[in-house]
C-alpha cells in the first residue's frame, strides 16, 4: 500500500516483513529499528513539502496545529499564509479584535478553534511575554490544546521525542501492527509508539508517520475504522454546524439581525434556532442587544491586559 511493489495483500515487501516480525517478536529492538528505517525512507522519498515544516518558530507551528485539527491539509494550505500575514506573531494575534480573528479564520470551519487560539495568544502575551512556552504541561493548560497538539508543538518546534497520537499516526500503527484486530484502543498503540519514537530527529520521523497515515486514509479500507477512537462525522448539510456558520458569517459582515431577519436567513424551526443561538452565546460568539438583536460578541478581556493595546 505505502510504497512501490505491493504484494497480493496490498503490502510492500518491507511492510510485510515488519508485520511478520512483529507478529513473532512483538516490539523487539530489531522490529523497531526496521520500522524506523521504513518510515525514514518513506519520508525521504514521498514526504510532503508543507509551509509549517519549513519553520521551527513555535508560534507558527502553534497556528498550524490549531488549523490542522479536524481540517484537511488542502484547506489549511490556502489559509495559513494569509493568517500569518495578518497576525505575524503572538502579540499581533493577541491584540487583534475577536471579529478580525474570526473573519481571518473563515473557510477552516470549527470556529471555536479560532476563539481558543485567540485566547491562547492572549495568555502567552501576558503570562510569557509573547514567547510560546515549550513545556508540555503548560501548553496542555491552554484552551484548544490537548495532549496531541502539545506533543506536536514540542516535536516540531524543539525536535523533542515527545509521544503523541493523532489520526494519521493512529492509521499507521493499526495498519502495520494490528492487522486482524476488530477494535484497537490508543492504549494498545502507545507502548509501541513509545519505543519507536527516535531520541534523535523525531521531527522527521513524525512527518513520515503523518504522511504515510494520510496516504492510508485514502485507501479503500481506512485502518482508523477499527479504532475505538473513531467516530463517523455527521452530515454537514442541514446540520446545526451549518446553521451556526451561516449565522456567524452574516454577523461578521456587520449585521445585527433581529428575529424576523434570522428566520429569513436560516429556515429552521424557532425552537431549534433558539437552541443554536444559546449555544453560540455560551461559546462566546454572540451577544444579544437590549432590542432583541444579536451581534458578534466584543472582546471580554480589558484592553490593558494585552501589551501594545491602548486602554
Amino acid at each position: 500500500m505505502a510504497v512501490e511493489g505491493t504484494g497480493p495483500d496490498g503490502l510492500s515487501a518491507e511492510e510485510g516483513a515488519i508485520r511478520t516480525r512483529y507478529g513473532k517478536e512483538g516490539p523487539a529492538p530489531g522490529v523497531i529499528r526496521a520500522f524506523r528505517r521504513f518510515i525514514t525512507r518513506f519520508y525521504a522519498s514521498r514526504g510532503r513539502d508543507l509551509p509549517w515544516r519549513r519553520t521551527t518558530d513555535p508560534y507558527r507551528i502553534l497556528v498550524s496545529e490549531f488549523m490542522l485539527q479536524q481540517t484537511q491539509v488542502e484547506r489549511v494550505l490556502a489559509k495559513y499564509p494569509e493568517f500569518l500575514s495578518r497576525f505575524p506573531d503572538v502579540h499581533a494575534l493577541a491584540r487583534a479584535p475577536r471579529r478580525e480573528v474570526l473573519i481571518a479564520w473563515q473557510g477552516l470551519g470549527y470556529n471555536r478553534r479560532a476563539l481558543a487560539l485567540h485566547e491562547t495568544a492572549g495568555r502567552i502575551a501576558v503570562e510569557f511575554h509573547g514567547r510560546v512556552p515549550l513545556d508540555r504541561a503548560i501548553l496542555d493548560s491552554f484552551p484548544g490544546i490537548g495532549p496531541a497538539t502539545a506533543g506536536a508543538i514540542l516535536a516540531f518546534s524543539a525536535n523533542r521525542p515527545e509521544v503523541f497520537i493523532e489520526t494519521n499516526i493512529r492509521r499507521v500503527f493499526i495498519h502495520l501492527f494490528f492487522p486482524g484486530a476488530a477494535r484497537v484502543a490508543d492504549r494498545e498503540i502507545l507502548p509501541i509508539l513509545e519505543k519507536a519514537v527516535p531520541p534523535r530527529h523525531p521531527r522527521e520521523f513524525y512527518y513520515g508517520l503523518m504522511d504515510l497515515g494520510s496516504l492510508l486514509g485514502r485507501a479503500a479500507l481506512n485502518p482508523n475504522l477499527r479504532s475505538t477512537s473513531y467516530a463517523r462525522q455527521g452530515r454537514f448539510e442541514g446540520s446545526d454546524r451549518q446553521v451556526r456558520g451561516i449565522i456567524l458569517r452574516h454577523l461578521l459582515g456587520g449585521a445585527e439581525p433581529g428575529p424576523r431577519e434570522l428566520k429569513r436567513l436560516v429556515s429552521v424551526r424557532p425552537e431549534r434556532l433558539e437552541r443554536i443561538l444559546r449555544r453560540l452565546e455560551k461559546d462566546g460568539f454572540i451577544e444579544r442587544t437590549n432590542r432583541g438583536r444579536i451581534r458578534c460578541r466584543d472582546d471580554p478581556r480589558p484592553d490593558h491586559a494585552i501589551p501594545g493595546r491602548e486602554p
